[in-house]
């Protein structure tokens, strides 16, 4: 499946069906995220019930500490 990924074209494995599989995937599902899929901010309660679909636009951002 190719959805575009933080303004990235990225081929995803076909068992990544959820918002929140993607996450796992990535291995950020211990961060502080904002998730935006097709233009909709995503609570983090919508990820595990968001379903991913081929062409997909979606936008992860995490906060870093520092200073």
């Amino acid at each position: 499946m190719q959805i575009q990924l933080n303004g990235e074209m990225q081929t995803v494995p076909p068992h990544l069906k959820t918002v929140d599989d993607l996450i796992k995937h990535f291995k950020l599902n211990n961060k502080i995220l904002v998730v935006e899929h097709n233009r909709h901010v995503l609570t983090r309660e919508m990820h595990p019930t968001t379903r991913l679909s081929d062409g997909d636009c979606i936008e992860i951002v995490h906060f870093v500490g520092g200073g």
